[in-house]
């Protein structure tokens, strides 16, 4: 004997397949596991028409560039604010952080961050000028690497 199912309507008034309990979505970051919304970037790049089509792994990647990027930034401002004796990151550790590291310096090279300051510097030229180390003179007067050779013989010609 054959037995048949029989579904009824779900809760809530939904038709469809089944009234069971809805399986929780799984979003691309979550596959991917990324912090950085893949789907918005994938609708960003969509919406922007960069091309005419568009690989699904293309926000992905984008993504975890971005995502790496900015921890690395995080990172480094981080350690910025530490160095200074702060819990909170500011603009000014930001700036420390990326004009300190040689390839994020190059990368936002011509990046303005608000409130940021400049990096401390003082060219060499307005730098006092030291003094010459002098060393004490030798009790008898004279230079002591002087005193201690003997004067070299010159040999007679005959």
């Amino acid at each position: 004997m054959e037995t048949t199912k029989k579904t009824t309507k779900g809760a809530g008034g939904r038709g469809g397949r089944g009234s069971g309990e809805r399986k929780k979505s799984v979003t691309k970051s979550l596959k991917a596991g990324l912090q950085f919304p893949v789907g918005r970037i994938s609708r960003f790049l969509k919406k922007g028409r960069y091309a005419q089509r568009l690989s699904s792994a293309s926000p992905v990647y984008l993504a975890a560039v971005l995502e790496y990027l900015a921890a690395e930034v995080l990172e480094l401002a981080g350690n910025a604010a530490r160095d200074n004796k702060k819990s909170r990151i500011i603009p000014r550790h930001l700036l420390l952080a990326i004009r300190n590291d040689d390839e994020l310096g190059k990368l936002l090279h011509g990046v303005t961050i608000a409130n940021g300051g400049v990096l401390p510097n003082i060219h060499s030229v307005l730098l006092p000028k030291k003094k010459e180390s002098q060393t004490p003179p030798s009790p008898s007067g004279k230079d002591k690497s002087k005193a201690d050779k003997s004067p070299k013989k010159t040999p007679k010609k005959a």
